[in-house]
């Protein structure tokens, strides 16, 4: 099934290789929802409706988000794909922005991204949790590392 998706996005997988191709293909799913699960964490976790959700997903990769072209006319390479997940917050719909980005190998990490994920700007509580979490980041000190 994920063979097809590959091809009839115009990706020329090769079989042998789909083991591994699935197996990264999870391990970023997973690392793009432990991403999520910290912004919700500022919604208390969900955890009076059993935790978020994740309710439907769509794929963008031709659809570049507003940061995206924005990082790009001050000089940044565009993502290679772009996926929106829709997120049941105990009966709200919120709509997260994921954007990958290629990143530099390492020895010990050959195939390496940059996930870049966040609230949608489809509403003030949005934009609000986009600038708490900036202003948290700042704040930690954490910049300067990074």
């Amino acid at each position: 099934m994920f063979y097809n998706a590959m091809k009839r996005k115009g990706w020329t997988p090769s079989e042998d290789d789909m083991a591994a191709v699935v197996t990264i293909h999870n391990t970023v799913n997973e690392r793009a929802w432990r991403e999520i699960m910290r912004w919700e964490a500022a919604h208390g976790g969900g955890e009076a409706c059993g935790g978020p959700r994740l309710v439907k997903f769509r794929g963008r990769p031709q659809e570049y988000s507003p940061k995206a072209r924005l990082l790009n006319l001050l000089g940044y390479k565009l993502p290679f794909d772009r996926h929106d997940w829709i997120v049941d917050r105990c009966g709200e719909e919120v709509r997260y922005v994921i954007d990958f980005y290629n990143a530099a190998p390492r020895s010990d990490m050959p195939v390496a991204m940059h996930l870049d994920v966040r609230p949608a700007l489809d509403s003030a509580g949005a934009v609000w949790d986009r600038l708490r979490m900036q202003l948290g980041w700042v704040a930690s000190g954490r910049w300067t590392r990074e």
